[in-house]
């Protein structure tokens, strides 16, 4: 019998668990499943109930990735916690750092968006003031009138990966995991340019992959950031730069979002539910299905799922 491990969790954490896996989800999911992913080692099926289930022999290591198993669910064994070059310092959140996160990576349409911040240790109160936090548990309009502040207060890059250039790079073979990398190491460069002759004293970087496997991605690209680099789940709640790094994409996604809509002809929503197939059906009945490559990441289930709908 395979190993299993069960968390209890948020919705919100369910929803960056299904961005994570996104090149990785299955097109079954069980009745009152949100989404189901396989990875080498690993089946990850997230429910409605606020349950997250592991199973297989990666299982354990799996999900400590995103908490503690509920006690009742799997049998209690002495865990040491493993400490790796990549872990943050204990006093990263009161350090100087530039922080990177993205959004729209387990969206259907839209681009994915990341942003790289950095944030003097002496402004970390002035952001906290202004209500930096988690953009998750902000609404669009206070994440417009926070981004807004940001942006005239800390140095920030932002890239945007539109669709066409997306299916582009994965269909030549490049996974969402390596696009991402590439793009946060970017991002990274950027900053660290433009407050040349500072330097930051630590990078965190909201962790989407294993460290290793983000190096890996990176063995061909000229000027990877490695001094000093760390990487951490929720990083928004572990230094102020990455939530404001992860408020400044959201901003921007949304913007772009909203100006896809309008070349839509109507609103498309977010995300990659029922109600997204239903959206992309009508734009193959609109404008063809090679409408598809400038609106959508391609390869997700979804496009398949529309061309049912037809």
């Amino acid at each position: 019998m395979s190993n299993q491990v069960v968390l209890k969790t948020t919705a919100a954490a369910i929803e960056k668990m299904k961005a994570y896996y996104v090149s990785s989800l299955q097109p079954k999911v069980p009745q009152g499943g949100i989404f189901s992913a396989k990875i080498p080692g690993c089946t990850i099926t997230a429910y409605k109930s606020g349950k997250v289930m592991f199973q297989g022999p990666e299982s354990t290591q799996e999900a400590s990735r995103w908490g503690t198993a509920e006690s009742n669910e799997i049998p209690k064994a002495p865990t040491v916690k493993k400490t790796t070059n990549y872990t943050p310092p204990a006093s990263i959140s009161s350090m100087s750092i530039i922080g990177s996160d993205e959004v729209g990576t387990g969206d259907y349409f839209g681009p994915i968006t990341v942003v790289a911040v950095y944030v003097d240790k002496k402004q970390i109160p002035l952001l906290k003031e202004l209500g930096v936090r988690d953009s998750k548990n902000l609404n669009d309009d206070q994440i417009k009138k926070i981004a807004k502040d940001l942006l005239t207060v800390v140095p920030y890059s932002l890239l945007s990966l539109h669709n066409p250039k997306y299916n582009e790079l994965q269909q030549r073979g490049m996974n969402q995991g390596q696009i991402k990398a590439w793009l946060h190491n970017q991002a990274i460069r950027n900053v660290s340019e433009k407050i040349t002759p500072e330097a930051p004293e630590a990078i965190l970087i909201d962790q989407f992959v294993q460290p290793d496997t983000y190096y890996k991605y990176l063995a061909r690209q000229k000027d990877v950031q490695k001094k000093n680099v760390y990487f951490a789940t929720k990083g928004e709640s572990v230094h102020v730069a990455v939530a404001a790094a992860s408020i400044l994409a959201r901003y921007a996604f949304v913007k772009q979002f909203d100006e896809l809509s309008k070349k839509a002809g109507f609103s498309l929503p977010k995300g990659a539910g029922a109600q997204v197939d239903a959206a992309a059906a009508k734009l193959i009945k609109k404008y063809g299905e090679e409408s598809l490559k400038k609106f959508t990441k391609l390869h997700f289930a979804n496009t398949e799922k529309a061309k049912r709908l037809i």
